[in-house]
């Protein structure tokens, strides 16, 4: 599968297999804490419309909603320990999403890197590949399986595993700041950046393992705002007006 090079808006897609990073907040919706069953229907029907395109699709989600390692809640806890209840928390919300796919009529497949043969498959990159191949929308739960591993590290392992085109990152920003938004209104937004700009500036993209994962294999990056309908399809056309992305 080779990659086009050319990120002008198409009326097709410019990626044919995907890997979609999505965070555990992004599951929240409103609430404070844990998962929003209609945020996840909502999730389900914009990939719904991606899958229609023939595009094929993986999904790294994060446990940020339910618990995270290095949260306060995590208090005095061993690191390691912590990080593997964040792993559990992020098989819960693959669960979820299954079950709001499946309910959106889209064969899906969680897989797991840790071993919970009640819930997902173990993750095995050829048989992760056979479902990407047969259209079923392929869920990598539990991270790397690895403590000190954030989901970020995870999505561009999974992404290189499969040979994804691109890593889609869905956020509640349209895109990339100079700084954050929020705090400075007077902030850039970059179009295009690279990835040595990103990790030279310190810019919170992903963490910078995976930044550096995705550098040192010229694996594009397209970081969004998820929030907005129908922007993954944009985004898969290679409209950088509702996103940024980051390449070599």
């Amino acid at each position: 599968m080779t990659p086009t090079t050319d990120y002008r808006p198409q009326t097709t897609p410019v990626f044919r297999r995907i890997l979609l990073k999505l965070s555990g907040e992004a599951l929240m919706g409103s609430q404070a804490y844990g998962i929003d069953t209609a945020v996840a229907a909502s999730v389900a029907k914009e990939l719904r419309s991606v899958h229609d395109l023939g595009v094929e699709i993986a999904v790294v989600v994060g446990g940020g909603n339910i618990f995270r390692g290095v949260s306060e809640s995590a208090g005095n806890m061993d690191r390691s320990a912590a990080d593997y209840i964040g792993m559990l928390a992020t098989v819960m919300n693959a669960v979820v999403l299954q079950d709001a796919l499946e309910k959106a009529n889209v064969y899906t497949r969680v897989m797991s890197a840790i071993d919970i043969p009640q819930l997902a498959e173990p993750f095995i990159r050829r048989r992760a590949v056979r479902h990407l191949e047969k259209k079923r929308v392929v869920i990598f739960a539990a991270g790397t399986g690895n403590p000190y591993f954030t989901t970020d590290s995870a999505a561009a392992l999974r992404a290189l595993e499969i040979k994804a085109d691109v890593i889609l990152k869905g956020t509640k920003v349209d895109g990339i700041y100079s700084a954050d938004p929020v705090k400075e209104p007077t902030a850039t937004r970059f179009d295009q950046i690279t990835f040595q700009e990103v990790l030279e500036r310190q810019l919170k993209v992903m963490d910078a393992s995976a930044i550096s994962l995705c550098r040192d294999n010229d694996l594009p990056l397209m970081v969004f705002n998820m929030r907005q309908d129908g922007n993954i399809v944009k985004a898969l056309q290679g409209d950088t007006s509702i996103g940024t992305l980051v390449t070599n």
